[in-house]
């Protein structure tokens, strides 16, 4: 039987970032990473595989960085855990372990709807051969439907609409796509953009069955419209994959995934979880989050590989940060939106500040930027933030997610020292955090 310091189950990007996290703060240990799959995925990357990417193997994790920081490969499926033995079962054989991480990831939500096993409807799979098919497919498609307006929904719909003759239509149940994530007035705007760009939406619309006579003809809706569909892509979410924990006797969460504590520590004192399969709890209050992101996944492999033979690091909540592209047309958020803050019962003063990202406006590369930002009223806090305009608005979200972890409130950010240039930032008279810091302490007095 072989022997290792430390298993990660996975091999995605929680599995991979605990592995080497592993090894940087424990360079004498024996890792092996343990996973299925012969080639990896980048998860975000999926839906542009079809559009701007161009192919699967175009999208991969390579495995140089697991023999540059001296971590063991098996590919094997794990079948089994005999933790009081400390003993994984694989199909490659038994391998005992002093710690071990659980970074199994998660699969597909599948909707409770008649007719998603019809040949032509495909779900988000993160497997090469499975998307080397749906690539297939779609080179002699024409109507597509997209069920789910969330990120993945409108990627996949934009990816595919600009790669051929398709008419893409995207089917969401709430008023708005990306209502789950952004306040409305942001989801308004994007909608428009995705219809600029050809695709239809069908929003505040229930999908009731996907029909065909072995293969996928048409979608139903509940008040009895149909949609002409060749291929059909689920975009509805995903679920924990707790299989291997649930078998094992590890508990499980109130929102399905592996229970840990702020260490990642599951309830075996030697095994942790982290990414898509572990238990989310919230930066705001505490409560459980049902957030799935490759970037909570990676910040929770950094806090469970560095804690496997002492305690270095805890995780501070789920606080949300995420965004997503149509073109050159970027929505971001980190923390709470206006409509989450109030609905969790905080009284907020929301202050939007819009402006050029370039001084002066006519500078290259210049675009408007939008920024909004969401405090506490009575203590100032930052609760959030949102930005939307050209690709800068993905790393204004990250200055506004320091913000938030860090507790920063109006007065601290109205005193932001910040760095400008014309050619790359908006104006320091202007800098849109600071003046929406600023218009916000008005608003407080």
């Amino acid at each position: 039987m072989q022997q290792a310091d430390v298993i990660v189950i996975g091999g995605s990007a929680a599995g991979l970032t605990a592995a080497i996290t592993a090894r940087r703060h424990y360079s004498d240990k024996k890792i092996l990473l343990v996973r299925e799959e012969k080639q990896v995925l980048i998860p975000c990357g999926i839906p542009y595989i079809f559009g701007t990417v161009g192919s699967p193997q175009k999208n991969l994790i390579g495995d140089a960085v697991l023999e540059k920081n001296q971590i063991e490969l098996l590919l094997a499926q794990a079948t089994g855990l005999d933790r009081e033995a400390r003993v994984l079962h694989t199909t490659a054989g038994d391998v005992g372990y002093e710690r071990l991480i659980l970074a199994t990831g998660s699969r597909p939500a599948m909707p409770p709807i008649t007719g998603f096993a019809l040949d032509g409807v495909y779900a988000v799979v993160k497997d090469v051969d499975y998307l080397d098919k749906l690539q297939s497919r779609l080179e002699t498609a024409h109507d597509v439907v997209v069920i789910g307006g969330g990120f993945i929904g409108i990627e996949f719909a934009d990816e595919i609409q600009k790669s051929g003759d398709h008419k893409v239509t995207v089917v969401e149940i709430l008023p708005y796509c990306l209502a789950l994530a952004y306040d409305q007035e942001f989801c308004i705007e994007m909608e428009e953009v995705l219809k600029s760009r050809g695709v239809h939406i069908r929003t505040s619309s229930r999908v009731d069955r996907i029909e065909g006579d072995g293969k996928v003809e048409r979608v139903v809706l509940s008040d009895g419209s149909e949609i002409k569909a060749d291929v059909v892509i689920l975009g509805i979410g995903a679920i924990a994959n707790v299989d291997l924990a649930r078998a094992a006797g590890l508990r499980i969460g109130l929102t399905g995934g592996i229970a840990v504590d702020r260490t990642m520590q599951t309830s075996d004192q030697n095994i942790y979880a982290c990414g898509d399969c572990a238990e989310k709890i919230s930066f705001f209050g505490g409560k459980p989050s049902p957030l799935k992101l490759a970037s909570i996944a990676t910040s929770e492999a950094r806090i469970a590989g560095a804690n496997l033979f002492g305690i270095r690091r805890e995780n501070i909540g789920t606080v949300g940060v995420w965004a997503t592209a149509v073109g050159h047309h970027a929505l971001a958020t980190a923390g709470l939106t206006e409509a989450m803050a109030q609905e969790r019962g905080y009284d907020v003063v929301a202050i939007t500040i819009e402006g050029p990202n370039r001084h002066p406006g006519l500078m290259p590369g210049a675009a408007m930027t939008r920024v909004k930002l969401v405090f506490e009223r009575n203590s100032g806090i930052i609760l959030g933030g949102q930005a939307m305009g050209g690709p800068a608005a993905g790393e204004i979200i990250n200055a506004i997610s320091a913000c938030v972890q860090n507790r920063m409130t109006a007065e601290d950010i109205a005193m932001f020292q910040v760095g400008t240039h014309p050619a790359l930032t908006a104006s320091p008279i202007a800098y849109h955090m600071v003046n929406a810091a600023e218009m916000a302490l008005q608003e407080m007095r």
